[in-house]
């Protein structure tokens, strides 16, 4: 999990969007139309990063594709302190490279 968090978070492009959508699914699951609108992105970039999250098995869906509700898989839910410390040191190194 640890890599997969790493890969998914800090290693590729779309990192900063998955860990915006990861920290709305951790406070309440939502459909990809109120994360478009609680994150400000475009549909079809939501629909993208959630489709990257599910193939990661970071998160799962109930419900059909228009009216799918996410939320964060068991697993994730068990490793929200190892998601958690990850993007916090990318914080960091950020904010480093800043100064």
């Amino acid at each position: 999990m640890k890599r997969i968090l790493w890969w998914l978070i800090a290693g590729t492009k779309g990192g900063r969007t998955r860990s915006k959508i990861i920290d709305e699914l951790t406070n309440s699951p939502a459909n990809a139309n109120q994360l478009t609108e609680q994150l400000g992105y475009d549909y079809k970039t939501i629909r993208h990063h959630l489709e990257v999250l599910l193939d990661n098995k970071i998160i799962t869906q109930e419900g059909d594709r228009y009216g799918a509700v996410y939320f964060l898989t068991d697993t994730m839910e068990k490793n929200i302190q190892l998601y958690q410390e990850i993007r916090g040191k990318i914080k960091k190194s950020k904010t480093k490279k800043d100064r």
